[in-house]
C-alpha cells in the first residue's frame, strides 16, 4: 500500500511549512497542487517555495512549464499520476501540497473526466438509492467489466460515477481510476477567519517587500496570457493603466486574496474525506496527522 498525504487549504494558511515538515518525517518528496506556481515566470506573487524551503525538501510540479503554454488540470492529472506510478516503484509515500482544489480532483477522480448531464447523473442516483450499491455495482459489472476491474466497486461515488459514464457513452480510455492501493490521507489547517485573512494581509505586505512590483512590471509585455490573469499581478497591472492608486493596487490585491481563500474554503469545505487540523506548532499538527493513519 502506497501512501499520499495530502495538505490543502486556502492560501496562507501555512500549508508549506506543513507540507514540508512531514515530508522530512516521512523521508519523501513533494508534489505541488498549485495551479499558479506550475509556471516558471511567476514566483513572488504566487508564494513559491524558498530557496532554503527547496533545499530541505525535493519539490515537483513548480516552476514546471512557461506561461506562454495552456496548461489544464487534465495535464496536470496525466503528469503527476505518470510521476507517481514511476515514484511508487522505490518509494511508500509521497506529500502533495496546494490550494488548487481542481488539480486535486482531476488527479484522483481520473484524468480528464468527461462531462455528463444532470439527468444522467440523478438517472444513475436514483437507481443506487432505489436499488443499493451491490445491485449497482453487480449492474456495471454485468455492462462493463473492463470499467469495473478498474473501479473501487465498495465506493459509492466510484460506481455512480462509472454508470454515468456508460449511460453517457463515453470511452473507457477517459475513465481512469485512482489505483486502490495508493492510499489518499486528506489533511488541512483549520485557521479562524480573522487569523487567515490577517495573515493573508501580512503575506501580500512580505511579498511587496521582497520585490512583487517590479515582477509584475517585468512581465507587462505578458499581461495578455491566460497564466497572468490572477491576483496580485492584474491589479499592479491596472496600476500601470491608471485604474488604480498604488495604494489603492495593493489594498485591492489583499481584498481579492481574501476573495480568493473564500473560494477555496468553500471548495475544500464540501470534501468530506478532508481532515481539519487545529492550528498549533509543527510538531503538534505532525503527530496528530501521523497518528491518524497508524504512522
Amino acid at each position: 500500500m502506497k501512501k499520499v498525504f495530502i495538505i490543502c487549504g486556502p492560501t496562507a494558511s501555512g500549508k508549506t511549512a506543513l507540507a514540508i515538515s512531514l515530508a522530512q518525517r516521512l523521508n519523501t518528496e513533494i508534489i505541488s497542487a498549485d495551479s499558479r506556481q506550475i509556471f516558471k515566470e511567476l514566483n513572488i506573487g504566487v508564494a513559491k517555495p524558498s530557496p532554503k524551503e527547496f533545499s530541505v525538501v525535493k519539490h515537483h510540479f513548480i516552476s514546471h512549464v512557461s506561461v506562454h503554454e495552456e496548461y489544464t488540470a487534465g495535464k496536470f492529472a496525466k503528469e503527476a499520476r505518470s510521476f507517481l506510478a514511476d515514484f511508487f516503484i522505490e518509494n511508500e509515500s509521497i506529500v502533495l501540497c496546494g490550494g488548487t482544489g481542481l488539480y486535486i480532483n482531476s488527479l484522483i477522480e481520473g484524468i480528464e473526466r468527461p462531462p455528463v448531464s444532470e439527468a444522467i447523473r440523478q438517472e444513475v442516483n436514483t437507481l443506487i438509492e432505489e436499488n443499493g450499491l451491490p445491485f449497482a455495482a453487480k449492474l456495471l459489472v454485468e455492462k462493463d467489466p473492463t470499467l469495473a476491474d478498474q473501479t473501487n466497486l465498495h465506493n459509492p461515488r466510484r460506481v455512480q460515477r462509472a454508470l454515468e459514464w456508460i449511460i453517457a457513452g463515453k470511452p473507457i480510455s477517459q475513465a481512469q481510476e485512482w489505483p486502490q492501493e495508493w492510499k489518499i490521507y486528506k489533511y488541512a489547517i483549520e485557521l479562524p477567519r480573522d487569523l487567515l485573512y490577517a495573515r493573508i494581509n501580512q503575506r501580500v505586505d512580505e511579498m511587496l517587500k521582497n520585490g512583487l512590483w517590479k515582477e509584475v512590471e517585468s512581465l507587462l509585455d505578458l499581461r495578455n496570457l491566460n497564466a497572468l490573469q490572477t491576483v496580485g499581478y492584474q491589479e499592479i497591472f491596472d496600476f500601470f493603466d491608471g485604474k488604480y492608486t498604488k495604494k489603492e493596487a495593493i489594498e485591492k490585491i489583499k481584498q481579492h486574496t481574501r476573495n480568493y481563500a473564500k473560494r477555496q474554503l468553500t471548495w475544500f469545505k464540501k470534501d468530506e474525506e478532508i481532515n481539519w487540523i487545529q492550528p498549533g506548532n509543527q510538531e503538534e499538527m505532525l503527530e496528530e496527522i501521523l497518528a491518524s493513519q497508524g504512522n
